[in-house]
């Protein structure tokens, strides 16, 4: 569990990579998920919380054979990043900063697969990340 504070991205850093090397995965892959959970955390610190705070966050990762499995949850008022990304190729433009962020649409594009859910008062992200 992490705070919804910026200086805890160090914490978040450390965490990752102790994951990554007990797990074997390659440098790029957890530079890739670090990429990934440093966009989602500064975005609910940001945009969920709308502050730094004292509020919690959850990550869980899980590796398996092909991808790594990410869980990322907080208690911020319900909101899906991913509802209102289009589907075809990114589009950088001003609107498309406006309801989404690049930063929400480059977690798209890194994960293979990506789930929204608000559930017990939480949002969960689940993201597979290809290996």
């Amino acid at each position: 569990m992490f705070y919804a504070r910026l200086s805890e991205l160090r914490r978040v850093s450390a965490f990752l990579e102790g994951y990554c090397a007990s797990a074997g995965l390659a440098r790029e892959h957890c530079l890739r998920i670090n990429v990934v959970l440093e966009e989602l955390f500064i975005n609910t610190v940001r945009h969920g919380y709308r502050a730094e705070c004292d509020a919690p966050v959850w990550m869980t990762l899980e590796a398996g054979e092909k991808s790594l499995q990410v869980t990322y949850e907080d208690t911020a008022p319900p909101f899906n990043p991913y509802a209102r990304l289009p589907l075809g190729q990114p589009d950088t433009t001003a609107e498309m900063r406006k309801i989404g962020g690049l930063g929400v649409l480059l977690t798209k594009e890194l994960a293979a697969t990506r789930d929204y859910a608000y559930i017990f008062g939480r949002n969960r992200i689940r993201l597979a990340l290809d290996r």
